[in-house]
């Protein structure tokens, strides 16, 4: 199974996801009306997305090992879903929503929108499509202290009506 390592705590995620606490959330890998649900640990803090080497910046341990997680589990779900190749899935230049629902131990500790770029820029990679096709983002973010999380949903966007 796939892991992510962040401070002390080794999180796993999968068709079920496993907590911090060893509880487990299951979540549907399809909605009725979204492309992709997971549920996923956390990203990493923004402060430790990128790393300074030998003067450049470079994406840290911690974002890398969190793009493959989140890569993996994008890959699973399709495989379980026999979706074929991951852009298979989406409509050719269709614009698409992503919305994020952030579970965060403490309200206070961290910014709503500090796992987006990261989060999305993963997601894009493993569908293999270019990230510039979300035109729309949902963020949302609530205490859960029990089982800290993130909720990914990937929808096609429909245009609003004038």
């Amino acid at each position: 199974m796939p892991a992510v390592t962040g401070g002390t705590r080794t999180r796993r995620a999968t068709a079920v996801a496993f907590m911090p606490n060893g509880s487990a959330v299951r979540a549907p890998a399809l909605q009725p009306d979204g492309l992709l649900h997971l549920v996923l640990p956390l990203p990493p803090s923004i402060n430790h997305h990128y790393a300074t080497v030998q003067g450049r910046r470079v994406l840290s341990s911690a974002g890398r090992r969190f793009k493959t997680l989140v890569g993996q589990e994008v890959l699973c779900t399709l495989a379980k879903r026999k979706a074929g190749r991951p852009s298979s899935m989406i409509p050719a230049n269709a614009p698409l929503a992503l919305d994020l629902h952030f579970y965060f131990a403490s309200e206070l500790r961290r910014d709503i929108d500090g796992g987006l770029k990261i989060t999305q820029d993963a997601v894009c990679e493993a569908l293999g499509i270019n990230d510039n096709r979300i035109v729309e983002v949902t963020l949302r973010k609530e205490k859960d202290a029990v089982s800290p999380r993130m909720e990914l949903s990937l929808r096609l966007c429909h245009p609003q009506a004038p």
